[in-house]
Parts: C-alpha cells; sequence; structure tokens
C-alpha cells in the first residue's frame, strides 16, 4: 500500500470535517475580536499565555534555519499550471510565457523573468494539494494550517501569533516593533484564542511611513499628556486590583509609546521614491519592500505576512486590456516586487536568516480554457520557498502533463503535501517543535500546533533542506 492511500485511509479513520465555510459557527470569537479592533479591549478579554509546563510536545530535532518569516498569501488562487508548475497547452497557453528551462525546470521567463533570475535561491514545491476549493474557508485554512471547521478551528490562531507566542522570550526591551506583522492583509487571521498581545498588526505601507506616531501638539506637549494619563490609570493598571488583564494594559500602552517620535521607526516604515520604483511602484511591491527594511531593523518582527490579490481569474486570464487582472499584469506586480527582494536580501545576507514562503489558496483547472476564458478553482497547487537555509535552484515534486495530478510527490511522505505540512516546515525552521499541544485552550481539550502531527500525519519537508 502507498503512503498516500495509508494517508487517505488515516484521514476518514480520522476525518479532518471538510465541511463549507458557511457551515461553521456563527459569532466566533475571532469575530468578536476584528469588531473590537483586537486592541486594549482584546488584551482585557485574552487568557493569560500558557506557562512552560503547559507546553507539550514529542523529542523532535527542528531545522532551526531561519530568524524571520515572510509569507506572501496569494489570495484568488492563482493558476499553478500558468505560474509556477508551468504548462504549454497547445492553441491555449500564449507564446508571450516565452517557456524556457532553468536547471531542468520549465519556467515562464515572459511573465517572471526577475524571479527566475533568482532561482538559484528558490525551491518550487509542486506535488501539494489543497483540501477544499472554496475561497474564504481556504484562505484561512492555509493560515492556521488546519480545517477552521473542525473542532478548534473556530479559535485557531493565525501561524504568525503561534510564533510571536513562541518567540515572546526571544525578545530584547529594546525591540519595540511588532512580533507579527501584517501588510496589505487587513483580512490575515488574527490570534484565535491566545491574547490579543499575539494579534497581527495590520498596516498598509506608505511612503510617509507608520501613521499616528506623532501628535499634533508636539512631542513635549505629548509627552505632558501621556504621564497625565499614567497618573490617573495606574491605581487601575499597576498590581490592579481586578487582575492580570487589566495590568495588561500598560504593555499596550508602552508599545504604541515606544513607536512615536522614533527614528528608527521612520526608518524601516518610510521608503523613498527611487526604492519604490525598484519594487514595481505598487502596494504590493511597496509592502514587499518594508518588510525587508523592518527585518534589518532587528527590532524584535519575526514573522511578516503579505497578501496579493486578484487571482481569482475565472475570465479573460490571459488579457492584455489595461484595468483588468490577468496573469500578465498580476504577474509583472509579483515579479517586479518579489524579484526585488530576493535580490536584495540575498545582497545584504538577510536572506541566509529569512524564509519567504509563497502560495496561494488552491489551484485553477487545467488544459483548456473555459467558455469565458478562464480557469476555475481546482485543487492542485504549488508552494515557493526561498532562503532560510533552503536549497534553492529546483523543484520538488512533478504533475502529469496538464498538471492535474502529482505524479512523483518527491519527498519522504511518499504523499501529496498539504498545507498541514507547509505549517510544520515553517515551525520546524524557525526552531519550533511542531508537535507541540498548548494546554491554555479554553476548551482544555489541548490545541495541536499541527493537527496530527504527534499520530506522524504531518510533518515538516525536509528535503528542501537537500
Amino acid at each position: 500500500m502507498s503512503n498516500e492511500s495509508r494517508f487517505n485511509r488515516f484521514v476518514e479513520k480520522n476525518p479532518h470535517h471538510h465541511l463549507p465555510f458557511y457551515a461553521r459557527p456563527h459569532g466566533s470569537r475571532r469575530d468578536f475580536f476584528r469588531v473590537m479592533g483586537a486592541g486594549v479591549t482584546g488584551a482585557y478579554l485574552a487568557s493569560t499565555p500558557a506557562n512552560a509546563q503547559s507546553i507539550k510536545g514529542q523529542s523532535v530535532k527542528t531545522k532551526n534555519t531561519a530568524k524571520n518569516v515572510i509569507f506572501i498569501l496569494l489570495t484568488g488562487a492563482p493558476s499553478h499550471i500558468d505560474t509556477f508548475d508551468l504548462k504549454m497547452t497547445s492553441g491555449v497557453t500564449p507564446a508571450t510565457f516565452n517557456p524556457t528551462t532553468i536547471n531542468g525546470v520549465a519556467w515562464n521567463a515572459g511573465v517572471f523573468p526577475k524571479i527566475g533570475a533568482q532561482f538559484d535561491d528558490i525551491a518550487i514545491v509542486r506535488s501539494v494539494r489543497a483540501w477544499a476549493a472554496q475561497h474564504t474557508l481556504s484562505q484561512t485554512w492555509v493560515q492556521i494550517g488546519r480545517n477552521p471547521a473542525a473542532v478548534l478551528g473556530d479559535i485557531a490562531p493565525n501561524m504568525g501569533a503561534i510564533v510571536s507566542a513562541e518567540k515572546k522570550v526571544e525578545r530584547t526591551s529594546s525591540q519595540i516593533f511588532p512580533t507579527f506583522l501584517a501588510l496589505n492583509s487587513d483580512g490575515a487571521v488574527g490570534a484565535g484564542y491566545l491574547p490579543a498581545v499575539y494579534e497581527p498588526f495590520k498596516f498598509a505601507p506608505s511612503q510617509a511611513g507608520l501613521p499616528n506616531t506623532t501628535n499634533p501638539d508636539g512631542g513635549a506637549r505629548f509627552d505632558t499628556k501621556y504621564t497625565l494619563l499614567q497618573g490617573l490609570d495606574n491605581p487601575l493598571r499597576v498590581n490592579s486590583p481586578y487582575g492580570d488583564s487589566m495590568t495588561d494594559f500598560s504593555a499596550f500602552y508602552q508599545s504604541a509609546r515606544g513607536l512615536m517620535y522614533n527614528a528608527a521607526v521612520d526608518k524601516a516604515f518610510k521608503y523613498s521614491t527611487a526604492d519604490s520604483a525598484r519594487y514595481g511602484n505598487t502596494s504590493f511591491g511597496n509592502a514587499l519592500l518594508t518588510a525587508k527594511q523592518v527585518l534589518e531593523a532587528n527590532m524584535g518582527t519575526r514573522y511578516i505576512q503579505v497578501s496579493l490579490g486578484g487571482w481569482d481569474m475565472h475570465n479573460n486570464i490571459y488579457t492584455a486590456q489595461q484595468g483588468q487582472n490577468s496573469i500578465f499584469s498580476l504577474g509583472k506586480t509579483l515579479d517586479d516586487g518579489l524579484g526585488a527582494l530576493l535580490a536584495d536580501m540575498k545582497a545584504s545576507g538577510q536572506l541566509k536568516e529569512t524564509l519567504i514562503v509563497m502560495m496561494g489558496e488552491f489551484g485553477r483547472t487545467v488544459g483548456p480554457l473555459t467558455s469565458t476564458m478562464g480557469r476555475d478553482h481546482y485543487l492542485q497547487q504549488f508552494a515557493f520557498f526561498a532562503g532560510g537555509g533552503v536549497k534553492g535552484g529546483r523543484a520538488l515534486g512533478t504533475t502529469d502533463a496538464t498538471g492535474a495530478r502529482t505524479e512523483d510527490f518527491a519527498w519522504s511522505a511518499g504523499r501529496d503535501v498539504r498545507v498541514e505540512d507547509i505549517e510544520a516546515t515553517i515551525y520546524s525552521a524557525l526552531g519550533i517543535n511542531w508537535t507541540n499541544v498548548r494546554y491554555d485552550d479554553p476548551f482544555g481539550r489541548g490545541f495541536e500546533y499541527v493537527p496530527f502531527a504527534n499520530d506522524g500525519l504531518y510533518k515538516p519537508i525536509d528535503e528542501l533542506w537537500g
């Protein structure tokens, strides 16, 4: 029996509850935190973080090759066969894709020339398969590494929140940036049931930098008002008679104050016109430029999520019409931004310590186009890795001639790679035990960092490291 067959039998025996998104319970705690702003109110209501004794895991060896992660989510689901699992369909695929071969790997040189120039540092996993082909469900799934409709799925934290919780002990007093940053990602999943301090700091980059870091009354006047605020509030917040949750207010005040009138903040979050142009003069490019600068500052940020939407190309996927998303228009945006990021981070040495992961929520149909000249939802997809010790210049896994299914899995599990495996890979790269189970969840069930990892079902893609 093949590993894929064994895997499917395990899933049948231990259902992953692949229900449609609309079957989820309504009024979730995550929704509540979103509505309330996931700020001070979230801190007041959130439970305290688990202590060391409430986290258990198996004895595993992590790769521990990366200090930081940049996770790029291509929302809308890009067509794998038109991007990073190139398949040239006769009479369908545009010749302007200029198909070429790099290190034996088929490459869309017409759309991704700049990324292709960095191929020596890139590993493409082509044996990835999504669980569901529904946008909202799968976009959440990719961020939390489990089915949002399953038990604990509704309160599951973003991977970035787990990283934030795990890396909190490594922060120094001088590191004032948020550990988890979400750029152009208003829809990013938050901290779930974890304390709100682990929520992503959401921000749309601009040349003006981080907003609200100065006060119209000036720095001196603001300091006076801030001191007055402390005098009025300290009796309720310091050694609060209302418990630790009220004391957490101080941490939020101090975090916000640390970002104000700070030269390091301006340097990291502002950027020049020339640098923006190198990254493509787009919001996506500016987000990647900001991500690079923030990590370069080494001020405590460890996980950055960046989103690029518009890949839901049911219609006119190859159009050249201005103002309409297509493989060509969005491909250029991706190529300009990511190509510049890879080149800059390699030149500065940052790529060695930063793992870059990129994927969509699923792929798109293969072969001929639909009647509307587009491609519909499909489970087969890709995952893109670079940096963080990953051995580049290659593809792992191959699909059939059309890109419909995996033919060669090319990793030790001998089956399709799932989102849960990618989650385990990210944790392992950061030195986090992916088999950890936290016992601070509100139901007392035990929250697995990667579900079923203790059963050996999901694990890191160690082959990425050679």
